[in-house]
């Protein structure tokens, strides 16, 4: 059976896209801004979980009302994440606790669209059940 093997794209309105989009790339790096078409790359992630997941519509999950969508961005240090957006004056808030998959931490991009950071833990990279055969 096809199956989806990862996420190709993540598409959205702004009302300032070009400085929304130099705001990803200059603090969060997902984005090529020397990308013009086809032949160039975009952003390769690395190997990891990625969770798909619906909410009630009452959830906090995607932000306060009336967000529709948030994003949760892996992490390799959410230490350094944290102390290099607080160095360029983004408001961010890491969780108190860690969970059983890791460490997170919650801030708004300029639009105030809900982003989440996520630096896994041990047991959730040992979940990878390797590449596809």
């Amino acid at each position: 059976m096809a199956r989806v093997t990862g996420i190709g794209g993540f598409f959205f309105r702004a009302q300032d896209p070009d400085a929304l989009n130099r705001w990803y790339a200059d603090h969060l790096g997902v984005i090529n801004l020397e990308a013009t078409g086809y032949e160039d790359p975009g952003w390769f992630q690395d190997r990891g979980e990625t969770v798909f997941f619906a909410c009630e519509p009452e959830s906090t999950t995607p932000g306060p009302p009336p967000s529709q969508w948030s994003i949760n961005f892996r992490v390799d240090d959410l230490d350094g994440m944290v102390e290099g957006l607080r160095a360029a004056g983004i408001e961010v808030e890491p969780h108190a606790e860690e969970y059983p998959n890791g460490r997170f931490a919650e801030l708004a991009d300029p639009e105030g669209n809900h982003i989440q950071l996520w630096e896994p833990n041990a047991a959730s990279v040992a979940r990878d059940p390797g590449p596809p055969a």
